[in-house]
């Protein structure tokens, strides 16, 4: 009898200063025929969701269950090697052991079993949980197309049809009283994600390891609101995107950094790195966290590409299909709390970069202006920046250029 050949499956190597990993779904079952190529199981990393293809045909032996963390080069699956498929006599005997096995079964353990077939990413499959989608809706996508969140919204969005929770809103009720009683100090413990534990990691680390501060102003928003009002429809129908605020600041902030360039420096070691161009980090948050795609060049674009870059790095974000070169390097970052209904907020930097803008929600307010009480659509803008490489004094000078770039955007004309 030849002796059967094993292809070992590593946690892949997916970017510098990158050493674990985590499993995901497996979209493949323990000893299925897998092809070359076909796609095996999601992985997760600090930075992005990827899928982890089988560099050979065979029978899959899953090493590592989903949701495990592993050292990259770590072993989390092996293919024995394999010419074809199972033969006729080895089929006919697993075929013979599945239908004895499903005689034992009830019919609803059928149905579970034939519902665990369909390939559902992680995201389409909280989706489901979370809205309680009707399983009989799910029947209407093919067999062999795979579940992920697109195919979900878009079903929802062209049936129309309720879910379960809709369908039965006394039992749902009855639920929330029941959870809500009190009668039961009911506690849950998940383990973090990837992303959320990078996330904090972060977050720590910038906070132990800058000297952190943030200085405020406010800008009255009533010029950018008048353009966007009058040429809203022009800009769509001729960049075909939507013309918002944030190309405004990214505009604005690109102007400013430029006039202030150790607002865009970081420290290395004993040096400050200078940077002649502005890469934009975008704070975008997504179900699995925040995340920072960057806007390459950012200090070279229109307000239609600034925009249209903003589109598509949040798509990918919502999508988790943002790659690892869409997230590394960025020498400065704008975050938009306000469209969350933040008024006022301290954004933390993100290292190694040395300040972070922070947009806030556009409030009606009382100001003053030529000695009369009037009112007027303003924001709160915070800059928070690292004292050890700016002072206090370009700090405030900086926030104030991007006030006065946002209240006269005409100014955008000068520079």
């Amino acid at each position: 009898m030849k002796k059967e050949k094993i292809f070992p499956i590593k946690a892949p190597e997916v970017g510098e200063s990158i050493n674990e990993i985590t499993v995901g779904q497996w979209l493949k079952e323990n000893g299925a025929f897998v092809e070359r190529d076909e796609v095996l199981c999601e992985i997760e990393s600090e930075k992005a969701t990827l899928e982890l293809t089988a560099e050979a045909s065979g029978r899959l032996e899953i090493l590592v269950p989903e949701g495990e963390t592993v050292a990259v080069g770590t072993p989390i699956a092996n293919i024995h090697l394999q010419e074809t498929g199972p033969q006729p006599a080895e089929q006919s005997a697993n075929e013979k052991q599945a239908v004895l096995a499903q005689k034992e079964k009830t019919p609803a353990e059928n149905k579970t079993e034939t519902s665990g077939k369909r390939r559902i990413s992680p995201l389409a499959k909280k989706i489901i949980e979370e809205r309680h989608v009707d399983p009989q809706l799910l029947e209407k996508i093919p067999q062999e197309e795979r579940i992920t969140r697109k195919t979900i919204e878009e079903l929802l969005g062209k049936d129309e049809v309720p879910s379960s929770q809709e369908k039965f809103p006394e039992a749902e009720e009855q639920k929330d009283v029941e959870t809500t009683s009190g009668s039961e100090r009911a506690e849950r413990r998940q383990r973090m994600s990837t992303l959320r534990r990078t996330i904090a990691r972060h977050l720590v680390q910038a906070k132990q390891s800058t000297a952190m501060l943030t200085t405020f102003n406010e800008a009255d928003m009533s010029e950018i609101i008048r353009i966007r009002q009058e040429f809203q429809q022009e800009f769509t129908e001729k960049h075909g995107v939507r013309l918002g605020f944030m190309s405004f600041f990214v505009r604005a902030a690109c102007i400013a950094l430029q006039e202030f360039p150790q607002v865009n420096a970081r420290i290395d070691g004993d040096d400050i790195v200078y940077h002649d161009y502005v890469d934009m980090g975008i704070a975008v948050s997504t179900e699995k966290g925040l995340v920072v795609p960057v806007i390459r060049n950012a200090h070279l674009l229109s307000l239609a590409q600034i925009e249209k870059e903003v589109q598509r790095l949040a798509a990918l974000a919502r999508e988790h299909k943002l790659s690892l070169d869409d997230m590394q390097g960025g020498t400065f970052s704008i975050t938009n709390g306000g469209v969350f209904g933040s008024l006022l907020s301290t954004p933390i930097i993100n290292v190694p970069q040395s300040a972070i803008l922070g947009m806030h929600n556009i409030q009606q307010r009382p100001v003053a202006q030529e000695g009369q009480v009037v009112i007027r659509p303003m924001m709160y803008l915070a800059l928070s920046y690292d004292h050890r490489i700016i002072d206090g004094r370009e700090s405030v000078q900086f926030l104030v250029r991007i006030k006065q770039l946002i209240e006269n955007p005409l100014r955008f004309l000068l520079v």
